[in-house]
């Protein structure tokens, strides 16, 4: 997959982190009690593998628990293990860790992300840190305290583990919009809400779907993470992924989460995302299965402001000006979507929730930079 992220233009687009999920580690830790790598699986070490991805211009995540066991059972991180753990992640030359949460309680967890935040800054390597603690709490406050993660995780997992599946696509993109005035404030620069993965390229998605997830995706400013195969991925599901418009929307530096503007009663859901330089991202997509529907709106109805603008539709690359008051009509397929790029003259009459704080400075946590991570899962 690394060769792959380097030879056929993955990495120039952005891609570049690949992220070793469980059971990578041996059973046993060492004499030392370090975790060390299954030497079936990894005969060289996770070193070793670092050192091959920074010769590519790639990055190496790895994932720990934050508990007894791993979900799948290897050696967790217990508190007591936690500085022994990162300053082995630094040693190995890791650049994301993504710690879990099966196999410890709320108390602990309580304990263990922050104090793993201050023991992966202690070691002075960057090292991106992906929390998945607000997906054990159910995802929202009270449990869930959005300022601190903020605080100590550059992004982390608030709901369930998708599945490769247009229903578990579907299902976390809407707890994601039904609480977007929850958890939409919470992102910003080097602080992100993540869905989990893409799954755009594997076998439950249409071409049709697997558009709506990336721009779903895109609209909550999420991490892209593929998990795939990209010795064998389709022309489509490459075309999808490697779009520049969309991968440029989801980069966007202001980071502001967009939001779902209209569910309409014919099935018809609207979305949109405030950008930089005046610009912004217009999703229309369909929950139906019968027939493409032609849904017909104006920028006004949708809270533009007078003036005119060009929108430009991120798949089909037709392009057009339309003035805030012409009623146009989008043709949208079945569980598909219609997403534009509208350059606009002026800020949107009805700001987002939480927009100007999101203009501060980034978190002070763990980070490469500010930027969504985007990559190999």
């Amino acid at each position: 997959m690394a060769d792959r992220l380097s030879e056929d233009g993955w990495r120039e687009l952005g891609y570049v982190y690949v992220n070793i999920d469980d059971c990578w580690a041996s059973m046993d830790r060492d004499k030392q009690g370090r975790l060390q790598a299954d030497p079936k699986r990894f005969p060289g070490g996770i070193a070793k593998l670092a050192q091959y991805m920074h010769d590519r211009g790639l990055k190496l995540g790895i994932y720990g628990d934050m508990g007894t066991h791993t979900c799948g059972g290897y050696p967790g991180t217990t508190l007591d293990l936690i500085e022994t753990d990162a300053q082995t992640f630094a040693d190995w030359q890791v650049d994301m860790f993504k710690f879990d949460g099966c196999y410890s309680n709320s108390s602990e967890k309580a304990l263990g992300y922050p104090r793993m935040s201050k023991a992966l800054n202690a070691t002075g390597r960057p090292i991106a840190y992906s929390c998945s603690w607000p997906a054990y709490q159910g995802g929202l406050p009270p449990k869930v305290n959005y300022t601190q993660l903020g605080e100590i995780c550059n992004l982390w997992r608030n709901y369930g583990d998708i599945q490769d599946s247009w229903d578990s696509v579907l299902g976390i993109s809407d707890w994601f919009y039904e609480n977007q005035d929850v958890v939409g404030p919470a992102a910003g620069p080097g602080k992100w809400n993540d869905p989990d993965m893409l799954v755009i390229g594997d076998f439950g998605l249409s071409v049709d779907q697997s558009r709506s997830q990336m721009a779903l995706w895109a609209i909550m400013a999420a991490p892209l993470f593929m998990s795939n195969d990209l010795r064998t991925i389709s022309s489509e599901a490459r075309a999808i992924l490697q779009n520049k418009m969309i991968i440029s929307i989801s980069q966007d530096p202001m980071g502001v989460q967009g939001k779902r503007l209209l569910k309409e009663k014919n099935g018809i859901d609207v979305y949109w995302r405030p950008l930089s330089d005046n610009t912004s991202a217009l999703v229309f997509f369909s929950r139906r299965h019968d027939m493409p529907y032609r849904y017909q709106t104006s920028l006004s109805k949708l809270n533009y402001t007078t003036g005119s603008y060009k929108m430009f539709e991120v798949f089909t690359e037709n392009a057009a000006t339309l003035k805030d008051t012409s009623e146009f009509v989008v043709s949208v397929n079945p569980t598909g979507v219609v997403m534009f790029y509208v350059s606009a003259p002026s800020v949107r009459r009805h700001q987002f929730r939480g927009d100007a704080k999101h203009r501060g400075p980034p978190a002070a946590s763990n980070h490469h930079g500010n930027a969504i991570p985007l990559g190999f899962l």
